[in-house]
């Protein structure tokens, strides 16, 4: 790698963008899980919407592309309809 300005320049702003997309990563991988392992119907529509929320700004931020995050609801929703 060259030490030029530009080439600098992208690396300095590459690692900032990386930091900022596993930060939400993070937070949308937890957001998931505490949905999937809520057992009853009641508490899941609110912690669904919680879900789809996060899901949507995650999205919206560029972070997963728009399919992804409209994957990511429907497979919720599947697992909430499932559940007793």
């Amino acid at each position: 790698m060259s030490a030029k300005g530009s080439v600098l320049k992208r690396v300095r702003q590459a690692a900032k963008s990386r930091n900022k997309n596993r930060h939400y990563k993070s937070i949308l991988s937890t957001t998931i899980k505490r949905v999937m392992n809520v057992d009853n119907k009641k508490d899941a529509q609110s912690e669904l919407s919680k879900a789809q929320k996060v899901i949507d700004k995650v999205a919206a931020k560029g972070v997963i592309h728009k399919k992804k995050a409209a994957n990511k609801k429907s497979s919720i929703s599947k697992h909430l309809n499932r559940l007793n």
